[in-house]
């Protein structure tokens, strides 16, 4: 992700105070960015990977966590992001953050449409929509 779309998404999402990342990987550069505006990152993965200090990382499965009956206490949070998320993964998201009660947004692929209901935001300097799930 470039500087420029970094800087776009990090201003809209900073408007929030806590944050999860969903499937974060390595590219830690938007949790990075809203820590450095003032905000709490949270950040989880199915697989295990070193996230910088102060992004609270937690090993978690996006697809069996949306159906569990226990939802952890880091998942107490403002809202609920996702870059470059999968189609198939577009429907547990959607349904964790239902079950949490807080707004979501996320990027996909680039080549597949959203499975789920959403607006696209336009933000400038970020040639890829970012989407809110509508429900």
């Amino acid at each position: 992700m470039g500087i420029h779309s970094r800087r776009a998404i990090v201003e809209y999402l900073s408007q929030y105070n806590r944050l999860l990342e969903v499937g974060i990987g390595r590219r830690t550069d938007v949790a990075e960015g809203l820590i450095e505006a003032g905000c709490t990152v949270v950040a989880t993965d199915i697989y295990d990977f070193e996230v910088p200090s102060p992004i609270e990382f937690h090993h978690d499965d996006l697809v069996e966590r949306s159906t569990a009956s226990e939802i952890p206490t880091y998942y107490d949070v403002d809202v609920l992001y996702a870059l470059n998320l999968p189609g198939e993964l577009h429907r547990p998201f959607l349904v964790l953050a239902d079950r949490l009660d807080v707004r979501c947004y996320f990027t996909t692929l680039g080549f597949e449409p959203p499975e789920v209901n959403t607006e696209q935001i336009t933000l400038p300097a970020y040639r890829s929509p970012l989407y809110v799930v509508v429900r």
